[in-house]
């Protein structure tokens, strides 16, 4: 009887903490979450688990300030792939970077994903945000 008990309270001050959530931080990690699993399944291969890049070869994606500056190209870049001389952290990196065969959805998620882990603190980047992005790439 007394654990039956307990566990309802334990069950109903877990309900009371979730629901204290804001809207907004339940989005973050729900785009967050999501998107570690994509980075991991489309693009830690090349950038590293932990963002490092590949030598002078593929860039890392832990230099804050350049994911903050290009955030809003950061779709387009995994949309349509990169070709040519980029400068991440002060170096050039002079490759290819595929497309990343994403939807809008899982763009999002993955930039919320890497715009705040590594390092970064960029907040979340909703589909909203990705669709206009997708709408103004050259």
């Amino acid at each position: 009887m007394k654990t039956g008990i307990i566990a309802c309270i334990c069950f109903l001050l877990l309900a009371l903490i979730y629901s204290c959530q804001s809207d907004t931080s339940i989005e973050f990690k729900q785009y967050y979450s999501a998107g570690s699993l994509v980075y991991q399944s489309h693009c830690q291969n090349c950038h590293g688990a932990k963002g490092e890049g590949l030598a002078a070869l593929i860039p890392p994606l832990t230099d804050t300030s350049s994911l903050k500056k290009h955030q809003t190209k950061l779709p387009c870049i995994m949309q349509n792939g990169l070709k040519g001389k980029t400068t991440i952290a002060g170096k050039d990196f002079d490759g290819a970077m595929p497309a990343a065969g994403l939807t809008p959805i899982e763009i999002a998620q993955v930039v919320t994903y890497v715009g705040n882990s590594f390092g970064n603190k960029l907040g979340v980047v909703t589909g909203d945000d990705v669709g206009v992005a997708l709408r103004k790439c050259n």
